[in-house]
């Protein structure tokens, strides 16, 4: 990588974190919203533990749960994994192609991921809960690179409709705008997203089973 190259990645950092800034309102708002519904659903798991149950069944039927075992010895590996998932189903389909297409449609698909996710993690053991420790960092960090491109689908649709608020004249310029927006946003959400991979990884390898054998 050049020297050129460096100083544009650290502007497009920089630029998103500005853009973090001048809307802080938003973000806090989605930061609420989000973290809100994953809390939501983890208390509905711990209510009603078939349903928590039934969603880890899922990940067994859909061979989730395998993976995860077989690559958990190599981290380095599952990282890359964990960063594949993250980025193409999360980050890409989930959140950023459907608001490309509808105005906000990656917020409403995100609030029912989150809400579905807190039921999931609702551990079942006493293992699960001490797994839990070191996870609940993994989730913040991952959180805030969804919350990130959330910040800019908010934007992108909000310029969309509104070509006004970005200073264009018609529809087209305020899309345009907004999607200027979300790809600054979208280098942040993708070293976030990097920094909770690698994390995650490590931390299911070797911190879950020293915390078990001190805690349990």
């Amino acid at each position: 990588m050049t020297s050129d190259q460096r100083v544009t990645r650290q502007l497009l950092r920089w630029r998103a974190v500005a853009i973090v800034v001048d809307n802080a309102r938003a973000y806090l708002a989605l930061n609420v919203a989000m973290y809100g519904l994953f809390l939501a659903g983890f208390i509905v798991g711990l209510t009603f533990p078939q349903l928590s149950r039934a969603q880890v069944t899922r990940l067994d039927d859909n061979g989730t749960t395998d993976l995860v075992q077989s690559l958990i010895d190599r981290p380095w590996l599952f990282a890359v994994t964990i960063l594949g998932v993250n980025v193409i189903r999360m980050s890409v389909l989930t959140i950023v192609l459907p608001s490309l297409v509808v105005p906000f449609a990656g917020i409403a698909l995100f609030a029912y991921w989150a809400f579905t996710t807190g039921i999931t993690l609702v551990p079942a053991s006493d293992l699960g809960w001490v797994a839990l420790i070191p996870h609940s960092l993994t989730l913040i960090v991952e959180f805030q690179a969804y919350l990130v491109l959330l910040l800019g689908v908010y934007l992108l649709g909000r310029n969309w409709i509104r070509p006004g608020t970005a200073g264009a004249d018609n529809r087209r310029g305020g899309y345009l705008y907004g999607l200027r927006q979300l790809g600054r946003l979208a280098v942040l959400a993708a070293v976030l997203l990097v920094i909770g991979a690698v994390y995650e990884a490590f931390s299911l390898r070797y911190l879950v089973h020293p915390l078990a054998q001190w805690l349990l």
